[in-house]
């Protein structure tokens, strides 16, 4: 307030007979003017203190606070620039360092987990010991054998493109000891084979065994009608191309199609023409090369059918010459059916034709069959199964294959996860056979067996059919563990009535993952 308003405001405030005289009154507004003035020098000067104090201090102290901090931001930006992680870097860096590489190693790994998710990986291991009894005296090989054969599947499902499912499929297989087929064969059986698990892939040494990629091929799996809703489809067309073993889509039977947990004879194990006689024309290790082009209908699902074509390489061991001329053609019809109140049964058609087939003269000639293949179950512990062969065109040692089983499972007396398979197989000698007379091996060769010991072998007369039974026990100790006691007897060998029957002894144990 200024000091004349003052002064007039006090005057007017003091009652009339409080001011003596007008002098008086001058006197004290001008001691009020000099009160203000020193009042308002004090507060000016008070207030450059301030400032002034103001000005010394704070702006130092920011300073040293944002070289500080200019500081510490260089040394993490050096830090920052380089991957690896240091204790001398400050500390928030390596902790963020660290931090950002857990990050990278769990996206990494999360890509690698998505990229194999639905992998299915399995593998077993399977060893067999065998006795002979019956074979002629001094037959090569002839005593007790052993063997094992290793086997590791991949399964990996490829991305889908756009509605076609794809997948790659991977087998490798390792093995020693052939057991008892060398020497059945030497003696002229069709049977050849009363150990289909003996594997050896190698030279001429059995200590240089090796491991093999036995399959590998690529399937897709295309949802029809193309460019359908593919949830509402029912029917699908199959394309798979790569090495392969053609057993795995054709011929296939729910109780007699794996040697390493049901029969071990050949002739059970597979249509005896496509295998034991040699149809199929795979190489030294039991594969070949092929494309396969398969429709499936289950628009009456679980009724189901399925046709299928194959066109395979074929030869003489791996050398698959002439593919495109002479090829190993296979066609097969199958259905999945509903009889004995709902039971199921599977039944399968084909026929095949093959290039270059093998002739009784060791001649190479192009020669086809047909076969079928049927199981069904009659309850729920009991399934029957058999197998029918027969060829159409080509001069082999037998041309008409009957095999006949049944398998229960333990649940009949308390071991249900137990099972005892029986089977029987007929192989009649062709007439070429017949005709040409004397003991030959499948490859037209005179028998190779010494004709001084097995002159029963040598030079007769076929007569009627090969018999084979077999009767196994599968004994279930783990869900990896079982074991197989197995009995094996052969009658009349390669259709020679003079031979002596032979009897074989054997013990399966397989561990599976």
């Amino acid at each position: 307030m200024k000091p004349l308003a003052l002064a007039a405001a006090l005057f007017a405030a003091l009652p009339a007979h409080a001011a003596s005289s007008e002098a008086d009154l001058t006197k004290l507004i001008q001691k009020l003017n000099e009160r203000l003035d020193n009042l308002e020098k004090r507060n000016a000067e008070l207030e450059k203190q301030i400032q002034a104090d103001h000005a010394a201090k704070v702006p130092a102290d920011i300073e040293k606070r944002v070289q500080s901090l200019e500081q510490a931001q260089e040394q993490v930006n050096k830090a920052l620039d380089s991957d690896e992680i240091s204790q001398y870097e400050p500390d928030l860096t390596s902790r963020l360092k660290a931090a950002e590489k857990d990050v990278l190693e769990t996206r990494k790994a999360v890509k690698r987990t998505e990229g194999l998710e639905g992998l299915k990986v399995g593998a077993s291991l399977t060893t067999v010991a065998q006795m002979p009894s019956g074979l002629p005296k001094g037959t090569a090989d002839g005593n007790s054998q052993l063997n094992y054969r290793a086997d590791v599947t991949a399964e990996l499902p490829l991305e889908p493109f756009g509605n076609v499912d794809q997948k790659i499929f991977a087998h490798f297989r390792m093995g020693q000891g052939l057991g008892l087929n060398s020497p059945f064969a030497n003696l002229g059986a069709f049977a050849s084979a009363p150990n289909a698990v003996a594997f050896r892939a190698s030279g001429a040494s059995p200590d240089d065994s090796v491991a093999i990629l036995g399959q590998a091929w690529y399937q897709a799996a295309i949802p029809l009608p193309f460019g359908g809703f593919k949830p509402r489809s029912r029917e699908t067309l199959e394309l798979t191309f790569g090495k392969m073993d053609i057993f795995g889509f054709f011929d296939r039977n729910a109780r007699a199609n794996d040697e390493s947990r049901q029969f071990l004879n050949s002739i059970f194990v597979h249509n005896p023409l496509l295998d034991a006689g040699r149809q199929v024309g795979v190489d030294a290790n039991g594969f070949q090369p092929g494309f396969v082009a398969s429709y499936l209908n289950e628009t009456r699902k679980p009724q189901t059918w399925r046709v299928s074509l194959g066109v395979f390489g074929t030869g003489v061991g791996a050398n698959y010459q002439r593919f495109f001329s002479s090829p190993l053609i296979m066609a097969q019809a199958e259905t999945s059916l509903r009889f004995f109140d709902g039971l199921t049964g599977n039944y399968r058609l084909y026929a095949w034709q093959q290039g270059q087939g093998t002739e009784l003269d060791g001649s190479t000639a192009s020669q086809g069959g047909w076969g079928i293949s049927a199981d069904q179950r009659l309850g729920d512990g009991v399934t029957l199964f058999g197998r029918y062969g027969q060829m159409a065109k080509g001069k082999v040692p037998f041309d008409r294959a009957l095999t006949l089983g049944a398998e229960f499972n333990g649940s009949y007396w308390d071991r249900g996860a137990d099972a005892i398979g029986g089977a029987a197989g007929w192989l009649q000698a062709s007439d070429d056979y017949h005709a040409a007379g004397g003991a030959r091996d499948l490859l037209g060769n005179d028998n190779p067996a010494d004709a001084s010991t097995f002159t029963d072998n040598i030079n007769f007369t076929p007569s009627g059919a090969e018999r084979v039974a077999e009767i196994y026990y599968r004994y279930h100790i783990t869900n990896q563990f079982e074991l197989s006691p197995d009995f094996q007897y052969v009658w009349r060998m390669g259709a020679n009535p003079a031979a002596s029957n032979a009897m074989v002894l054997g013990l399966r144990a397989q561990l599976s993952y």
